[in-house]
């Protein structure tokens, strides 16, 4: 389980709370995280939740690299 006090670096640098971040995972644990749709409804939520413009070609990658299974194994480490 992640800690605190990774969302806590999340939403300092995000602006996005605990809560939907985790009602975000939610969502992808219960859809298929291979499936271009979820992710896209993802990413674009995320994009406007924070204000910050993801165009089409990073969220092919984005969505390619996750298709693939190329996510680091600690996502913490991302922030």
């Amino acid at each position: 389980m992640l800690s605190d006090s990774f969302f806590n670096k999340v939403e300092k640098k995000t602006k996005v709370d605990k809560e939907t971040i985790l009602s975000l995972a939610e969502k992808l644990q219960k859809g298929n995280m291979k499936d271009e749709k979820t992710l896209r409804e993802v990413i674009d939520t995320l994009s406007k939740m924070t204000g910050k413009n993801i165009s089409k070609e990073q969220s092919d990658k984005i969505i390619a690299k996750v298709v693939d299974g190329n996510v680091p194994k600690n996502i913490d480490k991302m922030f």
